[in-house]
C-alpha cells in the first residue's frame, strides 16, 4: 500500500527536475553519481518545530560543526570525478549558525565550478549583509523556509529583492500553514522519529509497500563524517560508512548501499529504518533507481 498524500510540496518538481537534468554516470562504468550531495554540516538548530524531530525533547542538540579537512575531503574527491550536481548545506540542522559557512560554499564553488550549491535555511539570522555575502562567495540558490506566517514570507521577499536577486536565485517555501495543509510540507514520520515530537505521527506497526529512491540519488552526510542512507534518517540508523575512514567511491558503490537501493526498488522495506518509515519515496529519483538495477 502506497501512502495517500495530502499536501504536495512545489519544491518537490524543482528537486525532480533538476535531479534528472544532474544525470550524471561516472565516467567509463554504468554507475550513477547522486545528483544530490546533501552536508548537514553542524548538530544543532535554533528552531524546535512542531513537525520536525527536535521537538522531540530528547532529541540530541550537539554544538558541533563539520571540520574543514573532512569538507575539503569530500569536495576533493567530488572534483576527481567531475561533478555536475547539487551540493546542498541543510539535513537536521541549520546551516546559518555555522560561521564557516561562508567559506565552505567559497570551496565547493572554486573547486567544483560546475556544481550547484545550495542552502536551506530558517532565515532567523539572515540579514542583507549576510544574503549578500552568500551569494559573493559562490552561493547558487537559497532556499528560505518561512515559519511565522505570510509576514515573514513578505519580509523575506523584501531582503532578497533589496539585494538583487533574480528567479532561480532563491525560493521562499511557505512552511507555516495549519496541520490540516500538513504545515506546507509533504510530511513523513522521518523514519519512524515523529512519536515524541509535539505534532505526533507514529511509526509504522506493519510496512508500506511502496519504492523508495532516496538512497539512488541522495548522498547524506552527517557533520561527523558518517554517510546515512537517507535525509529521512532522523534516528541516524542506518549508517552506510564514515568519510573520515573511508574514500566517496568506497560508500556510494559498496555492496551494502547497492544491497539496499535494489531491495527499496522492489519495495522491500523490510529493515531499519525503512520498516517503520511512511515517506512516499517515488516522487524523485527513478532514472538513478532504473539504472542501479543495472548494476552488479
Amino acid at each position: 500500500m502506497k501512502k495517500k498524500i495530502k499536501f504536495l510540496d512545489p519544491s518537490i518538481k524543482r528537486k525532480n527536475d533538476l535531479t534528472n537534468k544532474n544525470f550524471q554516470l561516472i565516467k567509463g562504468t554504468n554507475i550513477p553519481l547522486p545528483s544530490e550531495v546533501e552536508i548537514s554540516e553542524s548538530g544543532i538548530c535554533n528552531r524546535k518545530c512542531s513537525f520536525c524531530p527536535r521537538s522531540d525533547p530528547n532529541y540530541p542538540d550537539i554544538n558541533e560543526f563539520i571540520s574543514p579537512k573532512l569538507h575539503s575531503k569530500l569536495i576533493d574527491e567530488l572534483k576527481k570525478l567531475d561533478y555536475r550536481g547539487v551540493i546542498r548545506y541543510s539535513g537536521f540542522v541549520e546551516p546559518l549558525l555555522d560561521k564557516n559557512i561562508f567559506n565552505l560554499i567559497y570551496e565547493t564553488k572554486n573547486k567544483i565550478p560546475n556544481s550547484r550549491c545550495e542552502i536551506v535555511t530558517n532565515g532567523d539570522v539572515l540579514d542583507l549583509k549576510r544574503l549578500k555575502k552568500l551569494f559573493e562567495n559562490g552561493l547558487d540558490t537559497l532556499l528560505i523556509s518561512v515559519y511565522d506566517g505570510p509576514k515573514d514570507a513578505e519580509k523575506f521577499q523584501n531582503l532578497c529583492n533589496q539585494a538583487g536577486l533574480q528567479e532561480g536565485q532563491y525560493v521562499i517555501r511557505h512552511r507555516y500553514f495549519t496541520e490540516k495543509k500538513d504545515f506546507g510540507l509533504t510530511i513523513s514520520n522521518r523514519a519512524g522519529m515523529m512519536e515524541n515530537s509535539e505534532h505526533k505521527i507514529p511509526a509504522l506497526k506493519t510496512q508500506m509497500k511502496s519504492k523508495c529512491f532516496y538512497p539512488s540519488y541522495t548522498f547524506f552526510m552527517d557533520y561527523n563524517g558518517d554517510i546515512l542512507m537517507c535525509p529521512h534518517d532522523w534516528g541516524k540508523k542506518m549508517i552506510l560508512g564514515n568519510l573520515n575512514k573511508s574514500s566517496f567511491m568506497d560508500i556510494w558503490a559498496s555492496k551494502k548501499a547497492i544491497k539496499i537501493r535494489k531491495k527499496l526498488n522492489k519495495a522491500d522495506r523490510g529493515f531499519s529504518p525503512c520498516n517503520v518509515c511512511d515517506v512516499s519515496g517515488e516522487l524523485i529519483g527513478r532514472k538513478h533507481s532504473l539504472t542501479w538495477d543495472g548494476v552488479n
